[in-house]
């Protein structure tokens, strides 16, 4: 069974990121904004373990240049930065859950201030109080009881949460910021809770990761929300999606195979403050490796 994003993160546990001068050879310009080529390290999870060198090594070869980490295998700092160095890349973001960010909030800090962490991105919200979902974690149901769960209130809380972590991981000299996936989309009423968590988070302290695909699963337009909001979304993660057929869980697919408007959503992001894009592959018909290459040459070619 294919490992959730949130299992997965919370299994790879908190560790840090290396801050790398970007390698000779490699321009920014060839890509969308004129910045580098960046890989949400989710996409191989299941070649990591078996290969993280020769992994890192074949991603750099297909044209990334930087990486945003969702785990760290219990890699030391510095064997991770070696592996980062040797293989060519920069590690400029890393994922952690709710789940991890408070309790262990102060070693994560530490960990990847000593690596030259830019980012801390949280990649799950909590609810307030968990006990109200009354199915157990490991029951298939969990999921959606714990969606069909949060609130306004809990929307709310979160964002007090984010403040009160984006003034930590500032004091630190970094960034914190917030990746959705569709639960953020999920109307209250009359409310969109992404738009409550723009509002009610500080601008100075909480910026935002916007994952485009799962925006275009929730039904909404990624290129809208970056009109909408140019200077509070720095990132983005990019994936697609094939659409066409309503499937209720639809998988993602290599970019240009899917139904998602690259070319409208780099439009508007160039009128915005993006600093840096992640390309996200999360289900695969070919092998990962060929499949990212492919999405590489999507990005190569993707004129705005």
């Amino acid at each position: 069974m294919t490992t959730s994003r949130r299992e997965f993160i919370k299994l790879a546990g908190a560790a840090g990121v290396a801050m790398l001068a970007i390698p000779n050879g490699f321009a920014a310009a060839p890509y969308p904004l004129g910045l580098p080529l960046g890989l949400q390290l989710y996409s191989v999870r299941e070649l990591l373990p078996k290969d993280f060198e020769g992994t890192l090594r074949a991603i750099a070869a297909s044209g990334y240049t930087e990486v945003e980490a969702a785990g760290f295998y219990s890699l030391s700092a510095s064997d991770f930065k070696q592996a980062m160095d040797s293989a060519g890349l920069r590690c400029v973001s890393a994922h952690y859950g709710m789940d991890l960010l408070q309790p262990r909030l102060e070693s994560i800090l530490d960990y990847a201030k000593e690596l030259g962490l830019q980012y801390l991105v949280c990649s799950s919200p909590a609810l307030k109080d968990p006990s109200r979902v009354k199915v157990p974690p490991k029951d298939p149901a969990y999921h959606q009881a714990w969606v069909d769960a949060f609130t306004l209130d809990d929307w709310k809380w979160n964002a007090e949460q984010f403040n009160q972590i984006g003034a930590k991981v500032k004091a630190r000299g970094m960034h914190f910021g917030y990746h959705n996936h569709t639960t953020e989309f999920r109307k209250i009423g009359k409310t969109v809770p992404y738009d409550e968590l723009v509002r009610l988070s500080d601008p100075d302290l909480v910026t935002f990761e916007m994952d485009c695909g799962w925006v275009a699963v929730a039904g909404y337009n990624p290129a809208e929300y970056l009109t909408k909001y140019p200077t509070r979304i720095s990132m983005l993660h990019v994936k697609d999606f094939d659409l066409k057929n309503g499937a209720e869980h639809p998988k993602s697919t290599e970019l240009g195979h899917g139904t998602v408007d690259y070319h409208a959503i780099f439009v508007a992001a160039a009128k915005g403050h993006i600093t840096h894009y992640f390309v996200e592959q999360e289900d695969f018909d070919v092998p990962p490796l060929e499949a990212l290459k492919a999405d590489a040459d999507y990005m190569r070619n993707l004129k705005v």
